[in-house]
């Protein structure tokens, strides 16, 4: 194969820039989602009256006494999860059952009133801060015990919550909502004040995302941890955006967790957006349970399930590098048991998996680098990161020795470009991808002995920017 060829590319026949184009360069991501970008692996905790009476919806009329763990310890969440390799916790809050597990003075229904009677939030915000991980929350604006849930005047008691939470637990670097709208007491559904919600989290932590119902990170459409072919960062965001996540997640308390797909496969190609009006920067977040349930069940409640109920190490490990090295973030539940504590079987799951990851991402392999131009000639020395000009289309790689993982960056700072590329070795092609984002991980089982890689962008939205390529042993 004449590889000089393959770099003369055409860009398939797309305009590399117009007008058009730009448009959707310009739309950029905020600093809070920068930072949100770079965390990658989190975890999310679901813990509450559900943990204690076998159940994953409560229905709000619980007794407060039910909640009673004996031996809670919020550092030993962080150790473990922390051990892991996450960067930070979503906690439950508040689920639809509407027991709060912070000392709130809007309702009796709380962690107050139980033989427990500590602000758990107030324990893990320390807890975080002790092991340098970020907290999240978890509010569920279905209440299925506030008697006003159903009316106008429940906005106003879901804001004043939600204050608290902004106001008295430090930095937050999430707000994160489902969006469901069951009935409540009364036998209404909610009509949720987003606005009104996420201008009082703008105002107290305007660092903070909101994910899922929320403007700054999106839900990925299902609960296994699938990307798309090609996951685009910049999609079009309408009215109904929330109201496709409240109808899609979270449906009933079934078990058995599946690979099920609810959304659209194509949310930012050209074609795509090509009539879209509001573009907006809203990434994906993939959120996976360890447990086939989101809280905590005893072997017993699996019994018929696939293996016992409980995902592999083997499985977190695939999901990691399909989340993360697929532009998306992998946000894992790990629930808490009775005692308060993450069980044995949850932590030798997630050590399994910690060991493998480490592993793959723990010995860099030295390379040289060139810019490549469509004539195949090598004019500029590579650096960490490099923007590709109207006449360059690639980079050499020389590496020093083997390498089974190759993992690609674009800069998101100047939005997501790539839309296409090849990877050669020694003349022959060994890969191809779409889209890149905030990164792509390729694995070659086999590893790759070649004496020079070719990274080839073959169709771009505009200059390509590749923040960095990395290559594992």
């Amino acid at each position: 194969m004449n590889i000089k060829r393959a770099w003369c590319i055409k860009n398939n026949g797309f305009p590399v820039i117009n007008d058009e184009i730009k448009r959707y360069l310009a739309v950029r991501p905020s600093e809070r989602q920068l930072l949100w970008h770079e965390m990658k692996y989190y975890n999310f905790i679901h813990f509450g009256v559900n943990t204690f009476t076998n159940r994953e919806w409560g229905d709000g009329t619980e007794d407060e006494s039910v909640f009673n763990p004996t031996e809670l310890d919020t550092d030993q969440w962080c150790r473990v999860l922390k051990d892991s390799g996450s960067k930070g916790i979503i906690f439950t809050a508040k689920h639809h059952d509407g027991f709060c597990l912070f000392d709130t003075k809007y309702t009796d229904h709380s962690v107050m009133k139980s033989p427990y009677g500590k602000d758990v939030v107030k324990q893990l915000s320390g807890s975080c801060k002790k092991f340098g991980l970020k907290l999240g929350i978890y509010l569920s604006p279905w209440d299925r015990h506030e008697p006003t849930y159903g009316t106008y005047e429940y906005n106003d008691f879901f804001v004043n919550q939600l204050t608290e939470i902004c106001t008295g637990y430090g930095e937050i670097f999430c707000f994160w909502f489902d969006g469901a709208c069951g009935e409540g007491k009364n036998g209404r559904k909610q009509f949720y004040d987003w606005e009104r919600y996420y201008a009082v989290i703008r105002k107290y932590q305007p660092n903070a995302v909101i994910a899922n119902c929320g403007p700054d990170v999106r839900w990925i459409g299902n609960e296994g941890g699938k990307v798309r072919k090609s996951e685009w960062n910049v999609i079009e965001w309408t009215a109904k955006t929330n109201e496709k996540v409240a109808s899609n997640s979270q449906k009933d308390e079934t078990i058995g967790l599946t690979m099920f797909d609810r959304v659209e496969e194509d949310l930012g190609s050209r074609e795509m957006l090509e009539n879209a009006d509001n573009l907006r920067w809203c990434p994906a977040e993939a959120d996976v349970s360890i447990t086939h349930g989101w809280f905590w069940h005893d072997d017993e409640y699996y019994k018929d399930a696939k293996n016992g109920g409980k995902r592999t190490a083997e499985e977190l490990v695939r999901i990691y590098y399909n989340t993360v090295g697929g532009n998306a973030a992998f946000l894992l539940n790990v629930p808490p048991d009775t005692r308060g504590l993450i069980n044995d079987r949850e932590i030798n799951t997630l050590n399994n998996f910690a060991v493998t990851i480490r592993k793959t991402f723990r010995d860099n392999v030295p390379f040289e680098m060139l810019i490549i131009d469509k004539d195949g000639e090598e004019f500029l020395p590579g650096a960490a990161g490099f923007m590709l000009q109207e006449n360059e289309v690639g980079a050499k790689i020389t590496p020093v020795d083997k390498f089974r993982t190759m993992v690609i960056e674009e800069d998101i700072r100047y939005s997501q470009r790539v839309e296409e590329f090849e990877i050669f070795a020694d003349g022959k092609k060994i890969t191809t991808g779409t889209t890149i984002g905030s990164g792509k991980i390729m694995h070659f089982p086999d590893g790759i002995d070649a004496d020079e890689v070719i990274f080839v962008v073959t169709q771009s939205r505009g200059n390509p920017i590749i923040k960095s390529i990395k290559l594992y042993k």
